[in-house]
């Protein structure tokens, strides 16, 4: 059988049990290493806060890379101020982003005055009402990994009462929960949903490049005409589209693409294929951020671990 491309090896090359054995090895003591070092730095600072002394406090072992038992993550109010959009985005009512665009249209008031500078300085004292409901600083932190399958739209409300995703996770928290990102009613696989406005924001930044693999299936074989195409780049309506790995995933059915890409921009694999004349019968987002569907049928959900929420908030770029 005719070998893929070593650009393409992470789509089809796969490692020796000894090799991943030892991979895992190495990855365990080195979240052992991070472990150790991030609960001294806990006791440092309660030490602190108690004027030096250590308060006679231990903190338990932890469970390594197993999930953690609750599925919330406390975070103390911050005492100091913050721009109006972030302080929305922390109370769990969208992203940064959509927050600014939010206080923009002039539906936010603070202390009863209607404010529309995203950048308008808060604090936890002040009051702010957003579209007439007064909101709060979350103190919880929940982050819930879903395996989307088609027909649900990726927002948390829709006038025309279409199925959303909030609709599939609204026994797993009370607290008001958004996802990061989108994918568009007929694409499945991997959405994060949070109410950690500052997590969200670092995650769909674009300076980011936040890397995500999708599993393409097209209605015909993919040519290698186009297939070069793809890979030098596709002008499409709103300019060139870039892909940072282009693979078959089966090479004996050239109808299953491997994609990995790092841009935000609206359908953008879709609108690349159809750009080229292909039809995508099936989007599956399989990677996201380092996060993967494993383990989790679709139109079901998880908590992330706490190793899991720390590395997607210590990121390198690109990664």
């Amino acid at each position: 059988m005719k070998k893929a491309p070593s650009q393409f090896v992470k789509f089809t090359k796969t490692k020796s049990n000894a090799a991943k054995k030892e991979e895992f090895k190495a990855e365990k003591r080195k979240y052992k290493k991070e472990r150790e070092e991030y609960f001294e730095k806990k006791k440092a600072e309660t030490r602190k806060l108690q004027g030096g002394t250590d308060g006679r406090s231990r903190m338990g072992k932890q469970a390594g890379d197993k999930p953690v038992p609750a599925p919330v993550i406390n975070r103390p109010e911050s005492a100091g101020t913050m721009p109006l959009n972030k302080y929305i985005a922390h109370a769990g009512i969208c992203g940064r982003r959509e927050a600014a665009d939010i206080v923009k249209s002039g539906v936010v008031k603070v202390n009863k005055e209607v404010v529309t500078e995203p950048g308008h300085k808060v604090s936890p004292q002040d009051e702010v009402v957003v579209n007439g409901k007064k909101i709060f600083l979350a103190k919880n932190l929940v982050y819930i990994l879903l395996n989307k399958p088609k027909d649900y739209i990726t927002t948390t409300d829709d006038p025309q009462k279409r199925k959303t995703v909030l609709d599939l996770i609204k026994q797993a928290t009370k607290e008001r929960v958004y996802p990061v990102g989108r994918l568009d009613r007929n694409t499945s696989g991997v959405l994060l949903l949070t109410n950690d406005g500052e997590l969200a924001q670092k995650l769909t930044h674009p300076s980011n490049e936040i890397k995500k693999i999708y599993a393409v299936t097209l209605d015909k074989p993919l040519d290698k005409k186009d297939f070069e195409q793809i890979l030098k780049g596709v002008t499409l309506e709103d300019g060139l589209a870039n892909v940072d790995v282009l693979a078959y995933a089966d090479l004996k059915d050239k109808t299953q693409i491997g994609v990995e890409i790092h841009s935000g921009r609206n359908r953008i694999v879709r609108r690349i294929f159809e750009s080229l004349g292909y039809d995508v019968k099936n989007l599956d987002r399989v990677t996201f951020a380092g996060l993967t569907k494993k383990n989790v049928e679709r139109g079901k959900y998880r908590f992330l671990s706490e190793k899991e929420v720390r590395d997607l908030k210590h990121f390198r770029k690109g990664k």
